[in-house]
C-alpha cells in the first residue's frame, strides 16, 4: 500500500475525524482547527491559541475541541468558542485525544507527564464529559490513553495506551460508565499506538510514530496490512465518499518548536480494504 500526498505543509496535524464529507483535523502546533476536501482545499475553522487536539460533535451540530495545555474541553457554534469543561483538576497532564459518543459524551485522555520535557513518565487518566459539563475519572491507571475509537452498537470503547504498546476495551454502560477493562490487542515491541479507527471488518488501523507507520491490527494482536512512511505516522482516519479512504497524518517531529520550524506535516492517504465504521 503505497501513500500519496493530499497535503502537505501542516505544523502536526492530529485528532483527524471525517464530517460531512470533509476531514477535520487539529494543525495543533498552527493553533487551528481546518477542514479539508477530498481534493486537499483547506480552511480554517477555528483559532485555539492553548493547542487544539482531538474533536468531535454534539447531537445538534456543534464542534467540541479539546484545549489541550489549559484542559479545557471547547465548544464552537460557528461563530465562538465557550468552555463546556475544565478539566484542570481531573487530567495530570495535557488533554489530548477524544471520542464522543452520540449522546455528546466526550471521552478524553491526557499525557500524565511532560513528554516534550522527558520528565519522569505517569500514569494517566480517562476522563468523560458530559453535556452537561460534568466531568468525572472513568478510568485511572492508563499509560497515556491517546486515540480512541467506540463500536458500531455504542457498547465497547477501545482506547490506544501509548505507553503500554496495547489496545484496551472497556464495556460502556448506559450511562456512560466504562467496565470490563481489558487487552484487546498487545502491539508488537516499539510499536506505539497514537491515533486510531475502526473498520467494518473488526480491524482498528493504528497511527505508529515511532515504527514510521500505519498498521491494520485485528482483536488479539495480529496485523494485516502495512502503510510505511519516510516520517512518523501520528493519526489515522477511514472517510471519504464510501469512508474507504485511509487518511493518515504525518509529521518528522512532534516537538513544538521543531515543528513550527520544519512545517513538514502531511495528510496522506490511501484506498483500505474496509470502510470506517463507528465512532470518531
Amino acid at each position: 500500500m503505497t501513500p500519496t500526498p493530499l497535503l502537505t505543509g501542516l505544523c502536526f496535524g492530529e485528532g483527524p475525524r471525517w464530517h460531512d464529507g470533509r476531514l477535520y483535523l487539529s494543525d495543533m502546533h498552527d493553533h487551528r482547527v481546518l477542514a479539508v476536501d477530498e481534493s486537499g482545499n483547506a480552511e480554517t475553522v477555528v483559532v485555539v491559541e492553548t493547542w487544539p487536539s482531538g474533536l468531535g460533535w454534539t447531537p445538534s451540530g456543534d464542534l467540541l475541541v479539546v484545549s489541550m495545555t489549559d484542559r479545557r474541553l471547547l465548544r464552537y457554534d460557528g461563530k465562538r468558542l465557550s468552555a463546556v469543561a475544565d478539566l484542570s483538576a481531573l487530567a495530570s497532564f495535557h488533554c489530548n485525544d477524544m471520542v464522543v459518543d452520540r449522546l455528546g459524551r466526550a471521552y478524553i485522555g491526557n499525557f500524565g507527564f511532560d513528554l516534550h520535557a522527558q520528565s519522569t513518565y505517569k500514569a494517566a487518566e480517562l476522563i468523560r464529559v458530559d453535556p452537561d459539563g460534568t466531568a468525572r475519572v472513568v478510568a485511572d491507571d492508563m499509560a497515556f490513553p491517546n486515540g480512541t475509537v467506540i463500536t458500531p452498537d455504542g457498547r465497547t470503547l477501545i482506547v490506544g495506551e501509548s505507553y503500554g504498546g496495547r489496545l484496551t476495551a472497556f464495556d460502556v454502560a448506559g450511562d456512560g460508565a466504562l467496565s470490563g477493562r481489558r487487552v484487546w490487542a498487545q502491539l508488537p515491541q516499539g510499536t506505539v499506538p497514537d491515533g486510531i479507527c475502526l473498520d467494518a471488518a473488526n480491524g482498528i488501523w493504528v497511527a505508529s510514530p515511532t515504527t514510521r507507520e500505519c498498521v491494520r491490527v485485528e482483536q488479539g494482536g495480529g496485523i494485516t496490512h502495512r502503510v510505511a512512511f519516510e516520517d512518523g505516522a501520528f493519526a489515522c482516519m477511514l472517510g471519504g465518499a464510501d469512508r474507504r479512504t485511509l487518511f493518515i497524518l504525518t509529521s518528522s517531529s512532534s516537538d513544538p518548536d521543531a515543528c513550527r520550524r520544519n512545517r513538514d506535516g502531511r495528510i496522506q492517504v490511501v484506498i483500505a480494504p474496509y470502510p470506517g465504521v463507528g465512532l470518531p
